[in-house]
Parts: structure tokens; sequence; C-alpha cells
């Protein structure tokens, strides 16, 4: 029989929601590194670059946003009062089976959750559609095969995984149950 305290549980789901998170805005930033730059002379006024700075500033403050974002929420979590049978048919703590438990009012805290986690998560994923959107018209002007076989091979594999990763995570958190 596997146990583990409040404490832990809460502990389990912060790490977890901060991480996926993360990933969300860190999808997002790897997107906009894929963004095509024009290749006319001269070159536009604004840096489009992905600098080494502005690449470290942008990782930085995904994980800076999206660890206190799940820290507004863990805040919450932990002022719950859990009663009855505090057992959670689940192989981790996360946040619905943890609401579940609670025998308080708790559309405050699932509202603000859903608010922040889509926040979190569509607008990095939107940002992300227009991201490709700008690469696929920037593709299609390429005149040869050989260049837009090359240059859809190169993205590809990114954008699959985030549409797997955003698929699954829309579809598990954003979706209402009933």
């Amino acid at each position: 029989q596997k146990a583990i305290s409040v404490a832990g549980c809460l502990a389990q789901f912060y790490f977890f929601g901060s991480l996926a998170a993360t990933e969300c805005l860190l999808l997002a930033v790897m997107s906009y590194d894929r963004l095509p730059r024009p290749s006319v002379q001269p070159p536009p006024p604004i840096p489009l670059l992905m600098t080494g700075p502005l690449c470290v500033r942008l990782a930085a403050s995904s994980w800076l946003c999206c660890f206190l974002l799940t820290a507004i929420t863990m805040v919450l979590l932990s002022r719950l009062t859990f009663c009855g049978p505090n057992d959670i048919d689940h192989f981790f703590c996360d946040f619905a089976p943890l609401v579940h438990l609670s025998c308080m009012d708790t559309s405050l805290i699932e509202t603000i959750t859903y608010a922040t986690s889509s926040a979190v998560t569509l607008v990095p994923f939107l940002l992300i559609i227009a991201s490709y959107s700008c690469i696929l018209a920037a593709i299609l002007r390429i005149s040869s095969s050989t260049g837009r076989q090359k240059a859809f091979s190169t993205c590809s594999s990114h954008l699959i995984m985030v549409m797997m990763f955003y698929g699954t995570l829309i579809a598990t958190y954003l979706v209402p149950s009933a």
C-alpha cells in the first residue's frame, strides 16, 4: 500500500505543474527561434535573430513565470481542508484528484487555476500556430521541391511533438470533464 503525506502530495503537484507549464512556454520560445528571417539587403532595422542573451532571458523568464504561477495554485491548495478517505485513485498527485478530496467550496481555486492554466497553455499554443503559419508561407515560396522538402523535414519533428504535447495537455486539463 502506497501512502504519501499531504505536504508530499502538494510538493509533487507543484513540481509536476511547474515543469509542465515551463515546457509550454519553452516550446513557444523554440518556435520563435524557427521563424523565417528575411534575407534581403539591407538587413531589417530590428534584429530578428535569436541571440544567446535573448535566449537565456526567454528561457529564464519561462521558468520563473511558471514556477510563480504554480505557486499561486499551491498556496490555494494548501489552504483546503481534506476530509473523508484521503485516497487518490491516480498514479500521482494531480490537481483534480486533490480538489475532489476537499470538503470545502473549491470554485475559486478551480476558476483561478483554469484561468492560469489556459493562459500558460493556450497563449503559447496560439503563438506556435502563428509562428508555423509564417514558416509554412515561407516554405511554400521556395521554388525548388528539394528545398521545400528539406525545409519541411527540418521543422516537422518540432511541429509533430508540439501537436502531440499540446493536444494531450488541452484534452486532459482544459476540456471540461463533464
